[in-house]
């Protein structure tokens, strides 16, 4: 057998058997209605289609999706927003990202309580 057969047997083997854990690019596949989040993701998505004023520096920044968990698409599509998390003095770990070519606009916003680890759709 060729060497790059062989390497290419022993690695799907390896997976096949467990030995190996096949990496999976996450995808958004949950929604969640807007009346559902909380308050102040509620009041973060208005303040995306009024166009602000927005309470931190960073809202409005390009999100850049290092972790590739939304759909992937030419940098600057996605732009990030803070949700205020009641008790904390920082920026804390919920988020609205949206992504169009209009910020006011979106074509999709996505809401990450968990810092950009797992992301739902929101949804009318």
């Amino acid at each position: 057998m060729h060497k790059l057969g062989l390497a290419f047997f022993l690695a799907a083997a390896a997976i096949a058997t467990g030995a190996v854990q096949a990496r999976e690019m996450p995808a958004v596949s949950a929604t969640v209605a807007l009346a559902q989040l909380p308050p102040e993701a509620q009041e973060t998505e208005r303040l995306v289609h009024r166009g602000g004023p927005f309470p931190y520096s960073k809202d409005g920044s390009t999100f850049g999706n290092r972790e590739r968990v939304l759909p992937a698409r030419a940098r600057g599509f996605y732009r990030e927003y803070t949700v205020k998390t009641p008790g904390t003095r920082d920026r804390g770990a919920k988020r609205i990202v949206c992504g169009g070519r209009e910020p006011q606009a979106p074509e999709a916003c996505f809401y990450s309580d968990d810092h950009y680890t797992s992301f739902r759709r929101i949804v009318q």
